[in-house]
């Protein structure tokens, strides 16, 4: 076992460790609101069939996260158990993501399907190599439970800072309409220049990362030296990963974050379609989801020293699930006033700063809860595995856009939503029952992940009480006295 530190982290520190997750930001960010109607409206391929490469490509990643994050807790060099990999990421993470947001022209919708499916796999596996041993710094850099939900707040804060900055240029800049191209969100070569920008800042920011917390190697936990089996590591894996907090975290964060999937993947076609903004309104938006992500960075560190974690959380995705379905609702309800009303646009604006910001700090407390379970894990077990516990993280992060996208193309599937459409020309029938459709699912998934979050058990005092435990088997084994077993601690 190893003395947990439960300490203040310098500013840059903080800074250079949330920077990196700007490349997870732009990733996510292009997937989540261009890559279904890039490749559906503007490349051809049906909704459902682009909602099943992106799931094809997720069922893939589900086995190379837990092995990136085994492999990552066992690493032994003179750079540490994360930072080769962190290293190593950062070329393939930007020709990857370039690759897939220029597929080959005059292509077939079967070669186009693979070519999808293959890309995604690589853009996939490359962030994985990335994020997961990033990820799990939060957890060795501090054991504080109020410092780390900080980190996370800062990691969150970068994320939503790359996406969104992508976001607005690929609004304003790249994806303006043409003669050819009058509205600019069907502009092929917007994309295609939008992916090289995007690949650039993704590599630039996990080099910038990776060098900034380098000085922070000797600080962290070393992978002790022992000969693995590939069936001993399945078998810690498992039985690491059976913590009754971290599966019921787990499956909290998977519900919570194919709801927000599916909020992202469907957003374009409401602002497009729904509601009939133009693209400069849309990409306007990002100034209210920026505003909204500050917001979350200062509200989780303070709801976070009032307040037990997981509480918190619910009481924050609860009123997040009120605010941002209420519009919707209102207009299908027939009390909103049409796309013609002068207040429309304002009244969004806020609505996405107000049901962003709760649903951001309670992802960012559910973050922090995950740091929180390596200790109580380490306690049960005699292992510490940061990176095994975040694999399962970042794998339920990609879901966001994987589990995301199909259900929007399920959805857009099941409104019966045309290709090749015009906004202003789409049938009222069709856009009403897309929001029939739409709210109830998004408000289902909430719920399921709510009643998993209510089985998360370790709070601010539990957590406290493992720190001791582990600091005093530590100082015993440290003076050489027999430690006692994990077991007895508990």
């Amino acid at each position: 076992m190893t003395k947990p530190i439960a300490r203040r982290l310098s500013l840059p520190t903080q800074l250079f460790y949330g920077s990196g997750t700007v490349a997870f930001g732009v990733k996510d960010n292009g997937f989540n609101y261009f890559l279904l109607i890039f490749y559906n409206q503007v490349m051809g391929l049906p909704a459902q069939t682009v909602g099943l490469a992106i799931m094809i490509a997720l069922v893939v990643d589900a086995f190379i996260d837990p092995i990136v994050g085994q492999v990552s807790d066992n690493w032994r060099s003179r750079w540490g158990r994360r930072h080769p990999f962190m290293y190593a990421a950062a070329l393939p993470v930007a020709v990857s993501y370039l690759l897939i947001w220029n597929p080959p022209a005059g292509w077939g919708h079967d070669a186009l399907f693979l070519y999808l499916i293959v890309t995604a796999i690589l853009i996939r596996s490359f962030i994985t190599c990335y994020e997961i041993p990033s990820q799990a710094l939060a957890a060795e850099l501090t054991a504080d439970y109020d410092e780390r939900t900080r980190l996370l707040s800062w990691r969150m804060l970068f994320s939503w800072i790359g996406g969104l900055v992508i976001y607005f240029a690929a609004w304003t800049v790249f994806l303006r309409p043409t003669p050819e191209h009058p509205v600019g969100q069907l502009n092929p070569d917007g994309y295609h220049t939008y992916g090289m920008v995007a690949a650039a800042i993704m590599a630039a920011a996990i080099l910038v990362s990776s060098l900034g917390t380098h000085r922070e190697i000797p600080r962290l936990h070393s992978a002790p030296h022992r000969e693995l089996t590939l069936g001993q590591l399945v078998r810690e894996m498992f039985g690491t990963l059976a913590n009754r907090s971290f599966l019921a975290l787990l499956g909290a964060y998977l519900f919570f974050s194919m709801a927000v999937g599916l909020i992202f993947s469907i957003a374009t076609y409401m602002s497009t379609y729904f509601w009939e903004f133009s693209a400069r309104q849309i990409g306007f938006f990002a100034f209210s989801s920026l505003i909204a992500a500050v917001l979350a960075a200062i509200l989780a560190p303070a709801v976070s020293r009032r307040f037990n974690k997981r509480p918190s959380a619910i009481a924050l995705i609860i009123a997040s699930l009120l605010v941002g379905g209420t519009p919707i609702t209102l207009r299908l309800l027939g009390v909103l006033p049409g796309n013609d009303w002068p207040a429309l646009y304002p009244l969004i604006f806020v609505q996405n700063i107000l049901s962003t910001a709760l649903g951001t700090a309670g992802a960012i407390l559910m973050n922090s809860m995950i740091a929180d379970v390596v200790e109580d894990s380490e306690l049960r077990t005699g292992r510490r595995q940061e990176g095994l516990f975040f694999a399962a993280a970042a794998f339920v992060q990609k879901a966001v856009s994987g589990i995301g996208i199909f259900a929007a193309g399920l959805l857009l599937g099941l409104a019966k939503f045309p290709q090749g459409a015009q906004p202003g020309a789409v049938p009222q029938e069709i856009l009403h029952r897309l929001g029939t459709i739409y709210v109830p699912v998004m408000a289902a998934l909430y719920v399921i992940a709510l009643t998993f979050l209510a089985g998360y058990r370790i709070s601010r005092r539990s957590h406290e009480e493992s720190l001791a435990k582990l600091a005093a088997a530590t100082e015993l084994a440290e003076v050489g006295e027999p430690a006692a077993s994990s077991a007895k601690l508990t």
